[in-house]
């Protein structure tokens, strides 16, 4: 099968048990995780041969995020050394109405301290197919930003299909630019492009037409969409695909998930799935990304079902304590067909 790189930084991710506050807590869980390692991983668990490429520390925090990489299949090879610290992230989740809140800790991480020329993109290209990164990279700083477009730039000049989850997030953009311009310049290169409503007005100020979102609770229509599709590939004439999750929030514990895929004629839309007890939510949009290059790689001519995979597979991530969506092509087949039983299988 193809072969997928992911680009990105791997977190520590300290989390109070179950769902105490961080006020009340004297313990925290442990998890290695982020967006393009937890990409990474779930290509991995469907059997695409997929390698992370990232800057650790050479410490043993860094080698714990390196083993966790390698305990699921993941290529570490690439990975390459320097800095002093892994950047942590601080999760209380939420429960009810009560939403969940991350505290980023990751000024001067190995991965914010990473510069031009420190990765070798000719040999990390040779044989890859599909390369992917996420918009938390480039707003980590701006050398991670320059990483990210060498990366980009050298994807396309191999031949690689280059894919993208824009990810807006507010806490990271400190470095004194606009995310506008960079965002843009990076997007260009993409042929996949994931997204939603939040994600697009911030990056680029594209909103749905005629509705607005605020006031839509959990009866956001997909046809809503079509407009913020067709206004991004009109924006980046070289995408082929643009995706949009729809998630609506009927409280922190219950939301409904669904997805739309627009191939600039046609707009294909998942059924919406209800997920009445999210054991956790973090990574929901990768598990997303992770099916849909899954989707698109095995069914490439059958953007509904490649749509459909997608949905299902981070369906079932919200209910995986964890960064990561640790399940297999047949369990996602089997939500796909229809069975949401959670039966006991003996």
């Amino acid at each position: 099968m193809s072969k997928v790189v992911t680009f990105g930084e791997i977190m520590l991710r300290l989390a109070p048990p179950g769902y105490l506050r961080f006020s009340q807590t004297n313990q925290f869980d442990v998890v290695y995780g982020g967006g393009e390692s937890n990409v990474a991983v779930s290509l991995a668990n469907y059997g695409v041969p997929v390698d992370f490429v990232t800057r650790l520390p050479k410490n043993d925090i860094g080698e714990c995020a390196l083993m966790e990489m390698r305990k699921r299949g993941v290529g570490t090879d690439k990975i390459i050394f320097g800095g002093s610290r892994l950047g942590i992230y601080f999760l209380e989740t939420g429960a009810v109405s009560r939403g969940s809140k991350v505290v980023y800790d990751r000024a001067h991480s190995a991965m914010a301290e990473i510069e031009k020329g420190m990765i070798d993109w000719g040999q990390v290209f040779q044989g890859v197919d599909w390369f992917h990164w996420t918009g938390i990279t480039p707003a980590i700083s701006q050398g991670a930003a320059d990483v990210c477009l060498e990366a980009v730039k050298a994807a396309k000049e191999h031949g690689v299909t280059v894919s993208t989850d824009l990810n807006y997030r507010a806490k990271l953009w400190k470095y004194g630019v606009e995310p506008e311009a960079i965002m843009t310049e990076l997007t260009s290169y993409c042929d996949i492009i994931l997204g939603n409503e939040e994600d697009a007005e911030k990056h680029f100020g594209i909103k749905p037409e005629g509705l607005d979102i605020t006031t839509q609770g959990e009866h956001v229509k997909a046809e809503a969409f079509l407009s913020v599709c067709q206004q991004m590939m009109k924006k980046f004439p070289n995408a082929k695909k643009v995706i949009t999750t729809l998630r609506g929030s009927i409280s922190a514990s219950h939301n409904t998930w669904a997805g739309v895929l627009y191939d600039g004629n046609t707009m294909f839309k998942s059924r919406e799935y209800q997920i009445t007890h999210i054991v956790d939510r973090v990574g929901g949009g990768d598990s997303f990304m992770g099916g849909l290059i899954y989707g698109l790689l095995k069914y490439p001519e059958d953007d509904q079902n490649a749509l459909d995979f997608a949905v299902a597979a981070s369906c079932l991530k919200h209910t995986i304590k964890g960064d990561a969506n640790l399940v297999t092509v047949e369990e996602v087949e089997k939500l796909m067909d229809g069975d949401a039983s959670g039966r006991v299988a003996r």
